[in-house]
């Protein structure tokens, strides 16, 4: 069984309903991340999922919609640990070995917090209890950086990657394709509709797309470079033979109602397969 769970559906605009990119991928009895947005730990727990269940994280790209609770989802899983876990394993584009030593390494940012739940004697307790045994292990990610390709093979899924068109040169993007015994899965990550996103996706069962606005809005505003709108995710859909498309990192304006049921519309003129609109805590079968 081959589960999705959108944990993020939205920008880095907040909402009531909706913040950031984060998605959990359940692969029989292995589970991996894709981006991990605003809240993204917390909502891993409301949608049923646990921070040392998830053995393998795929970042997109580092805008920090899509990565602003990585400090809390590296640093829980650890505390939450007793030391008999898989080593987490992290591949994004270029920052992404930086950022994670930045974060967790012997001199990062929040060093501090597990060299004094590492030493000290109260922390060591709750550590023993929980199951552990002393000495601690401090935290032991493996994060690499990379590129176009094939990422990482799991016991039945493997991960491959294709540049995605978004703020280049300033960030590298990527788009991820999963594929699992049940299927395909795509995750364009933050682009403007591209070939290289579109052949990575050909024939895919699963394109989670992101779909910013009202592509007329978008196209008025001067918006429309370096990200996908209603018509454009459509179009690339379409153009690859997507049999499902789940439009996701949903702006403020398309989630009004009116505006969201045109979009929708102008969808279903250029896209002939399954869509879905998204939701935070959503989740399906592949």
């Amino acid at each position: 069984m081959t589960r999705v769970h959108i944990l993020g559906a939205g920008t880095p605009t907040p909402m009531p309903t909706r913040f950031g990119s984060s998605f959990a991928v359940e692969v029989g009895d292995e589970q991996l991340m894709v981006d991990c947005g605003p809240a993204a730990t917390h909502k891993l727990v409301q949608a049923g999922l646990w921070p040392t269940d998830i053995d393998y994280l795929f970042f997109t790209h580092h805008h920090f919609d899509h990565d602003i609770d990585y400090p809390c989802f590296l640093l829980c899983r650890w505390d939450q640990s007793i030391g008999k876990e898989n080593r987490l394993q992290v591949y994004g584009p270029n920052l992404t070995e930086k950022i994670t030593e930045g974060i967790i390494g012997e001199d990062g940012l929040f060093a501090h917090d597990w060299k004094a739940r590492v030493g000290h004697p109260l922390s060591q307790r709750i550590f023993v209890n929980r199951g552990g045994t002393l000495p601690r292990p401090a935290p032991d990610i493996f994060a690499k950086d990379i590129g176009p390709g094939k990422v990482y093979s799991g016991k039945d899924w493997e991960v491959t990657a294709a540049n995605g068109e978004h703020v280049q040169p300033y960030l590298d993007s990527l788009a991820y394709r999963l594929e699992t015994p049940d299927g395909s899965v795509v995750f364009t990550g933050d682009t403007q509709p591209c070939e290289s996103v579109t052949t990575l996706a050909k024939d895919a069962d699963v394109m989670l797309c992101m779909c910013w606005d009202d592509q007329d809005t978008m196209d008025d505003d001067g918006e429309g470079s370096g990200q996908c709108g209603t018509t454009g995710a459509a179009r690339m859909a379409q153009a690859a033979g997507v049999k499902k498309l789940v439009l996701v990192h949903i702006g403020p304006n398309l989630s009004r109602h009116g505006v969201m049921e045109k979009g929708i519309g102008d969808v279903k003129k250029l896209y002939d397969g399954e869509l879905l609109f998204s939701e935070e805590l959503m989740s399906f079968e592949v």
